[in-house]
């Protein structure tokens, strides 16, 4: 399974701005501080997450992040997606005419591992924001 840092970082972030945020924009340094999370890394992944539509910033001395929508309605995979990531088991694309590893056909556990792939982005696509914030993931 491939699920980078990046991807990480950003679910990671994302809770922590949504278990801080008492209507007030949260800066970065402050995710960065509690995440241990480079902040040059965070505006990385913040500037996707804005471009997205995840969360909406302002500038000044009270600026920084609030979230777009509510932690309710964000899921995993939007997180995930925005930030160009791909949570894959599979080394070969599966609607391709081509098999696994380059091959003329599939490979012996191609099956499994795509199996593996749908429950792995199926749980992505079924856990909210929220439910981190309140740790009652099932």
């Amino acid at each position: 399974m491939k699920l980078t840092n990046k991807g990480r970082y950003a679910v990671m972030a994302m809770a922590d701005l949504a278990s801080n945020a008492s209507h007030r924009p949260i800066s970065l340094s402050e995710i960065s501080l509690r995440q241990n999370i480079s902040l040059a890394y965070l505006e990385q992944i913040f500037l996707k997450l804005k471009n997205n539509k995840l969360v909406k910033s302002s500038r000044g001395a009270n600026g920084g992040y609030i979230l777009e929508k509510p932690a309710s309605e964000i899921k995993l995979s939007n997180i995930i997606k925005a930030v160009d990531e791909e949570v894959k088991t599979l080394n070969c694309k599966k609607n391709s005419k081509k098999g696994c590893n380059n091959r003329s056909s599939k490979c012996i556990t191609h099956n499994l591992w795509d199996q593996l792939d749908q429950h792995i982005n199926g749980f992505f696509e079924k856990v909210k924001l929220q439910d981190l914030t309140k740790q009652n993931i099932k």
